[in-house]
């Protein structure tokens, strides 16, 4: 029996009928086709699959899609504005934040919610709050200094503080 649901992904409204055990990482992934969201654990524990809803970082393999219903979702397609890369991706591509990659689109999104609530950082915060977010190529030294330069950048760009009020609807 499927349920219809609808909600803002990436700026734009999706009216979508799905099965009420489908994951939102599967929703975004399978029918609206948004891949950089990762499948990696399944159990919430590794961080790939991070999204924005309302504002917030969440790990979407952790979520059912009707849960996101009125939501306004963000992924890492949905950072980059006018075809220019969001300060966190730009930052992760200068300090080289990433190896094999499959981590990066969650520790970009997580990177993003945590300057956006807490925008003067320190490389211990940024090593405390991504405990949740797993590498298993990498050291984390470029992924916190990534993650230091992003959020200088978006302090610059205005955007560290952009999450105040996680629950506002978002504007295009």
């Amino acid at each position: 029996m499927a349920i219809s649901i609808s909600l803002t992904v990436n700026g734009a409204p999706i009216s979508a009928s799905i099965d009420p055990g489908t994951l939102l990482v599967q929703f975004l992934r399978d029918q609206l086709r948004l891949t950089g969201t990762h499948v990696g654990c399944d159990t919430a524990q590794c961080g790939a699959c991070t999204v924005h809803l309302n504002g917030r970082a969440i790990k979407s393999c952790n979520i059912l899609a009707v849960q996101a219903e009125g939501a306004d979702i963000t992924t890492i397609e949905g950072l980059a504005t006018d075809g220019a890369l969001h300060p966190m991706q730009t930052a992760f591509k200068h300090c080289h934040g990433l190896q094999c990659g499959f981590c990066t689109p969650g520790m970009v999104m997580s990177a993003v919610s945590l300057v956006q609530r807490q925008p003067d950082l320190t490389g211990e915060d940024v090593r405390a709050q991504f405990d949740g977010n797993l590498c298993r190529c990498t050291g984390y030294h470029n992924i916190v200094k990534a993650v230091l330069e992003g959020a200088e950048g978006m302090k610059s760009a205005g955007t560290a503080n952009a999450a105040k009020n996680a629950n506002a609807p978002a504007t295009a």
